[in-house]
Parts: C-alpha cells; sequence; structure tokens
C-alpha cells in the first residue's frame, strides 16, 4: 500500500482541465518530483475509488523570472500527471 499523501499534491482545476474531465474523463494532478507512473495510479485508485487506465506525466521547468532588485531568478519546477479514467468513472470535485 502506498500513502497517496506523499505522491498526490493538489488537483489542477484550470478551465483547460475542466473541459478534459468532462470530455475526456481525464483528470490533472501536481504531484511530487519523486512521483511515478505506477505511484500515481496507484494513489489515485485508492483516494478516488475509482480505474485508472493511462497516467501521462509533464516535468515542467520555471520560468526565468526578475525580483524588483533586478536579481535574475526562477519559478519554481513542477511535475504534473494527467490520469485518464475508464469510461463511466469520475471524480467529484466539489
Amino acid at each position: 500500500m502506498i500513502n497517496a499523501a506523499a505522491v498526490i499534491k493538489t488537483i489542477r482545476m484550470t478551465e483547460k482541465s475542466n473541459k478534459l474531465s468532462s470530455n475526456y474523463g481525464q483528470y490533472t494532478f501536481e504531484v511530487y518530483p519523486s512521483a511515478t507512473k505506477y505511484t500515481v495510479r496507484e494513489a489515485v485508485e485508492q483516494t478516488f475509488k475509482v480505474t485508472v487506465t493511462r497516467v501521462n506525466i509533464q516535468n515542467r521547468a520555471g520560468k526565468p523570472k526578475r525580483t524588483r532588485k533586478g536579481l535574475a531568478t526562477h519559478a519554481s519546477d513542477s511535475k504534473r500527471a494527467i490520469v485518464t479514467l475508464k469510461s463511466g468513472d469520475k471524480i467529484e470535485l466539489v
């Protein structure tokens, strides 16, 4: 058994992710950098009691930024997982 809190940070609620969930049964999660496709699958299935058919992972590099003092820095890196559920399964978000 895997600890789902150690894999999933948050569920992403954006206009694009809402469209994916309503049309294709895909849900977007922000996950910890050490998460793999297999751990994400287990965590989602345990947490929401659904059947996962596919997991896609995106590693997103933080964009370069400048502070008010003019110093160069960058935003944090992030990792996202797009999870496709079996047809008929649904995650209630509200």
